[in-house]
């Protein structure tokens, strides 16, 4: 029998495992524990949290979001780096895809999730392996998680947008500077 490696040491679970639990269960307390690990190795605990995956292809995003665990989730969130708009490999849903399906339980709670996720900058445009994105699934079941997605999905567009409408911005306001400029002398 091969000796334990560092990943089983710890209660049988490697540190991928205890992670997808800590966010299946809402565990804080587990999850610090875990976190505390890579306190001096935080580009590490950034690397787990984003390629921990269960048999369907969930990461601990995706699995707080499906459960409706928002401490967890919003640990998660609080670290700079985790990925937001991570695809579960299994059905290509991100966290917020999940969050999205979760208003089928609790519709109130779900559109917490959802503007908590969007906050963090999840991108409502992202279609899953069905090519459905999350306004998609939520259909005409609950208006204000659909509006909340096309207002971020909106916001997004228009952000984009913006970019490009700045040299045209430009231009007019270097018209009225010479306005004035002729005005003065």
């Amino acid at each position: 029998m091969p000796p334990p490696s560092k990943e089983t040491e710890t209660l049988g679970a490697s540190p991928s495992e205890q992670l997808l639990e800590t966010a299946r269960r809402n565990n804080t307390d587990l999850l610090q524990e875990l976190l505390s690990k890579y306190q001096d190795k935080p580009q590490e605990a950034i690397e787990l949290i984003n390629s921990a995956k269960d048999s369907s292809g969930n990461g601990a995003l995706h699995l707080a979001a499906k459960y409706g665990n928002y401490e967890v989730m919003d640990h998660l969130l609080d670290i700079d780096g985790v990925d937001v708009n991570i695809k579960a490999t299994m059905n290509g849903n991100t966290p917020l895809h999940y969050a999205v399906l979760y208003s089928f339980q609790d519709p109130e709670y779900s559109l917490f999730l959802v503007n908590e996720l969007i906050n963090c900058g999840a991108d409502p445009s992202i279609r899953n392996n069905d090519n459905l994105k999350p306004i998609d699934l939520i259909g005409n079941s609950n208006d204000q998680i659909k509006e909340a997605l096309e207002s971020a999905e909106y916001a997004a567009a228009f952000d984009q947008n913006d970019i490009v409408d700045i040299p045209e911005d430009d231009d007019l306001d270097e018209g009225s500077d010479e306005d004035d400029d002729d005005e003065e002398e």
